[in-house]
């Protein structure tokens, strides 16, 4: 049976092969790598990793970027905090009003980008400074988080194999079938698809740029404050020093998973396995326990540096490959 590949699919194809070949690697020099314990802790150690990294392959998907979301992070996660202990309101209150927070944030935010026509590095590269800002004006210290709210959720777990699915890795996992859904079932993922592949053209067809750039970024808003909740659930704690440089990696594993810095192409799919790509690196060092965990950040930087390298030769590729059409110039017939 012959399997051909669409042009797109490649990276989504070459990230899945990377993440088999790095678990391989690591299970031969670890064997305890093969446990279902140990795939299943990606998804927790993970988890406020990947949401954010799910609602920024929209924005990216749409040609834009978002840096706030680590900064979101650690703001609603010591936004809970205070609420919690000094308001003294249920963390499950305190979670849909960071929820909210998080949506009318990010839609502020896609609101100045479409109405002002500015640019989203600049305006998202304020939104980060006032977000980490604000954390830190509620709390320079760490607040602990106990209630029985909190308890519950953290022992609750499926068991397979001889690993637990925690709730954080299942909200993890139901977020990327959300974003699956939202970005291959959905007008609004078909729009953001056409937004970042040209934006003209799509406005031309009649397209809802303006409000599905809102959206996009409604939704960006909405993965950071989550992720901003599940932390403060893992970790027991809100802390606005949470999630320092986690737009990058979030980045990355978008980048790594397929998805073009230019637009218009990736899969959620895929980021979520540049997500379990960071993990398995992260989790190899720590197995090994004389590397510095820095080597995870060289590690990501040659990985970027590969893949990106693998967009440009298929954007080029893309190009020469081009069907030639016949023009007429003055009698003499030309190819272009």
């Amino acid at each position: 049976m012959k399997i051909t590949l669409k042009q797109n699919q490649i990276p989504l194809v070459a990230t899945i092969a990377v993440w088999i070949l790095l678990y391989i690697i690591a299970s031969l020099r670890f064997p305890g790598m093969l446990s279902v314990n140990v795939l299943l802790n990606l998804f927790t150690d993970n988890s406020f990793l990947g949401i954010c990294a799910i609602g920024i392959t929209f924005v990216i998907l749409s040609a834009g970027i978002d840096l706030s979301v680590g900064a979101m992070v650690g703001c609603t996660s010591i936004i809970i905090a205070v609420l919690v202990r000094d308001l003294h309101l249920h963390p499950g209150m305190a979670i849909l009003i960071v929820l909210s927070f998080g949506i009318i944030y990010g839609g502020i935010v896609g609101s100045l980008i479409h109405f002002f026509d500015l640019p989203p590095f600049m305006v998202t590269l304020a939104g980060m400074f006032f977000a980490r800002g604000m954390g830190f004006v509620i709390s320079v210290n760490s607040i602990p988080l106990n209630h029985p709210f909190y308890d519950t959720l953290s022992n609750f777990g499926i068991p397979i194999g001889d690993g637990t699915l925690t709730f954080v890795a299942l909200t993890f996992i139901l977020i990327t079938l959300l974003g699956i859904f939202l970005a291959h079932r959905t007008r609004f993922g078909r729009n953001a698809y056409a937004i970042g592949g040209n934006e003209t053209s799509a406005r031309l067809m009649g397209l809802e740029v303006g409000s599905t750039k809102i959206a996009i970024y409604a939704f960006s808003g909405l993965c950071s404050a989550l992720a901003g909740a599940v932390y403060s659930l893992y970790t027991y704690s809100g802390n606005a020093w949470a999630g320092n440089g986690m737009e990058m990696d979030a980045i990355a594993a978008a980048v790594i998973g397929g998805t073009l810095l230019t637009g218009g192409v990736g899969y959620v799919f895929g980021t979520l396995i540049g997500v379990l790509i960071l993990g398995v690196i992260q989790t190899y060092i720590t197995f090994d326990g004389t590397l510095s965990s820095w080597w995870t950040k060289i590690a990501i930087g040659i990985l970027l540096f590969i893949f990106i390298a693998l967009q440009r030769f298929m954007s080029q590729a893309s190009v020469l490959q081009k069907p030639k059409t016949a023009t007429v110039t003055k009698g003499v017939k030309t190819t272009a």
